[in-house]
């Protein structure tokens, strides 16, 4: 009963937000839920669903690459800039902070509630995108480990 009103308070915020990306995700985990004997497909969802957002993400990113947008050109020209070179040295270090948040949530699945609350209230309040919870765990990672917090 708690996961229904969790769940139903995070769609009435997001409602409230007008965020119809946390509204989606929201109705389709309830739909689901109601389904009988969908914990194992709910389960699975949790366990791979991060890879597999990565993985439509990463198509979406590369479609201009298809379409010709994109074209080596373009990305010999963006090392000719300090604004290419920042870019570049940034998605390195996304990558490296994704790294080590999916390994924090895997280590620390009660951290996952956190930065989910942190990533609802960023979409909500500060009109942003629910697109960095691996990443936040990942500066919540480097921050525990320059501070030598336990993570227990």
């Amino acid at each position: 009963m708690e996961s229904w009103l969790f769940l139903l308070a995070i769609l009435l915020v997001a409602w409230l937000g007008k965020n119809q990306s946390l509204q989606i995700a929201t109705v389709v985990v309830l739909l689901i839920k109601l389904i009988p004997n969908t914990n194992k497909l709910l389960t699975t969802i949790g366990q791979k669903g991060i890879n597999w957002g990565v993985t439509v993400i990463t198509v979406a990113i590369l479609i201009p690459i298809a379409t010709g947008q994109i074209g080596f050109r373009d990305l010999l020209h963006a090392f000719k800039s300090p604004v290419g070179w920042i870019a570049v040295a940034c998605g390195v270090l996304v990558s490296v902070l994704s790294f080590h948040g999916v390994g924090l949530l895997s280590a620390t699945p009660e951290i996952t509630v956190a930065l989910v609350f942190g990533t609802i209230m960023g979409v909500v309040l500060l009109k942003g995108i629910a697109a960095g919870p691996i990443i936040a765990a990942g500066i919540t990672y480097c921050i525990i480990q320059v501070l030598h917090l336990s993570i227990s």
